[in-house]
């Protein structure tokens, strides 16, 4: 797995049930995780991959010097190994977690 931020391109918002699917299908383990506003999480990395997948909400990772905010539908493909920090938008965020070993 490579580091990437997948944007959404559809016109109709992303539907939970669809995203959890497509991710099993991937192989992924899927939980859905929420975020009050303004959570903080500090610089951590993981011992396997993850893709997160935004239902609602915002949320924007730092990776390195780089910021990356996903909104409904963005999806952030994250190999294990790679320091992350992440900073939950002022609504909140819900969104699905992948975890791949």
């Amino acid at each position: 797995m490579k580091l990437e931020i997948v944007r959404w391109k559809g016109v109709v918002k992303p539907r939970e049930g669809a995203l959890r699917r497509q991710l099993e299908a991937e192989g992924f383990e899927v939980f859905r995780w929420r975020d009050d506003a303004a959570a903080d999480y500090q610089p951590h990395a993981h011992d396997h991959d993850e893709s997160l997948w935004v239902v609602r909400g915002e949320i924007t990772f730092g990776i390195g010097a780089e910021r990356y905010a996903l909104e409904p539908g963005d999806r952030l493909m994250l190999p294990r190994g790679t320091v992350h920090s992440a900073l939950v938008g002022v609504d909140g965020c819900l969104y699905l977690v992948g975890q791949r070993r």
